[in-house]
């Protein structure tokens, strides 16, 4: 591994967030936080995004004709409630159903299959494509466009037939798949006149920052031109302040950030219903701040987590990120590597030097 290093100094603060939070997983509501659950090959279309059929406190007597997400909607309701009579100076507690969906198969998922992981890591990841392909800020697969057409067309079903709640906020990483997910998940569904599908564009929602060149952003006004309706958080830069090409974070870093942007949200945002369009690599560090068990998700794949917030009174005011966390460099080859096998790892050419980079390991 090569030397430590600083956050990158242009990182983007998460404006607004004034409080630091607490944040627990409610178990017993979806499949996916139990750990009697395979998450190998979960679907979330085929369970119902995983909502457990049960009994709830706030059941009525006449709930025989309500749906399951009605019911649990009467419950989130009553846990809001009842957070808010109890609610002192000192104590504040708040609740929030997340649907946190991956991005659907992008490109670059395609190249890694196809030079190996390592080989991605260790040269393919830094370019910006083969000369047939282009990886760099990666856009969906035909397939992964299919993967995003499969969950409107769930939404669609559970809004109209499960009466299940709309997000009430939407939140994507500005990573271009993302947004491509998003508004193909999302555009078009008969969703409530208060809450339409106009998402914000959140810097720290991305995926873990590596050397890969899938992980840069395009600047602000690219994104704009290609997805006109979406807003961008305060502050959101022309130019991508995370990403050096050189260096990355480590999964510290990442929690670090993912918890900076679970504070901003929080906060500043009294939505209870709230979706998450992110990455395999930042919906983990999501699920690991709010304390719920590993999950990996495929492409396409939707988590849904009820989280109970406990409010602190210190101050994050800048919401940046702790100057102390640590990012790191690590060797690369300056050419396709001699192998891609998994137990050697990078092994270049005996001619080619060694470039410093990092060799990030996590899928996006």
């Amino acid at each position: 591994m090569g030397r430590d290093s600083a956050t990158p100094s242009g990182a983007a603060p998460e404006h607004g967030a004034q409080h630091k939070y607490s944040y627990t997983t409610i178990t017993g509501v979806f499949l996916q936080s139990e750990a009697s659950t395979i998450a190998d090959g979960f679907d979330y279309a085929a369970t119902n995004f995983g909502l457990i059929s049960r009994s709830y406190p706030s059941d009525r007597a006449d709930d025989s004709a309500s749906t399951q997400w009605q019911r649990f909607a009467r419950h989130v309701s009553a846990l809001q409630d009842d957070a808010r009579q109890a609610q002192t100076d000192t104590s504040c507690v708040t609740y929030k159903v997340l649907l946190m969906g991956r991005h659907g198969e992008g490109d670059h998922n395609v190249a890694e299959a196809f030079y190996g992981t390592p080989a991605w890591n260790c040269y393919w990841g830094q370019q910006d494509g083969n000369g047939t392909v282009v990886w760099a800020d990666a856009r969906l697969t035909p397939t992964g466009e299919a993967q995003a057409q499969k969950a409107h067309r769930f939404w669609a079903g559970q809004l109209a037939d499960q009466k299940q709640p709309a997000p009430e906020r939407y939140y994507t990483s500005p990573l271009t798949r993302c947004l491509q997910t998003a508004s193909i998940t999302f555009g078009g569904l008969a969703l409530p006149l208060p809450h339409p599908f106009v998402p914000t564009v959140k810097e720290f929602l991305r995926e873990d920052v590596s050397t890969h060149t899938c992980d840069r952003r395009s600047s602000r006004s690219a994104l704009h031109a290609g997805f006109p309706t979406v807003l961008f958080e305060d502050g959101f830069a022309e130019t991508d302040p995370l990403w050096t090409g050189t260096t990355a974070e480590s999964p510290a870093a990442t929690d670090a950030r993912s918890r900076a942007l679970l504070d901003n949200v929080f906060a500043t945002d009294d939505a209870t219903w709230i979706s998450f369009t992110s990455h395999s690599g930042e919906i983990t560090s999501l699920l690991r701040v709010l304390g719920h068990r590993a999950f990996p998700l495929s492409t396409g794949q939707i988590i849904p987590v009820l989280v109970r917030a406990e409010r602190f009174t210190e101050s994050n005011r800048d919401g940046r990120l702790p100057s102390s966390t640590a990012w790191h460099e690590a060797d690369t080859c300056d050419a396709p590597p001699v192998t891609s096998e998994r137990t050697k790892g990078c092994v270049c050419e005996p001619t080619a030097p060694v470039a410093s980079a990092h060799v990030g390991q996590a899928q996006t």
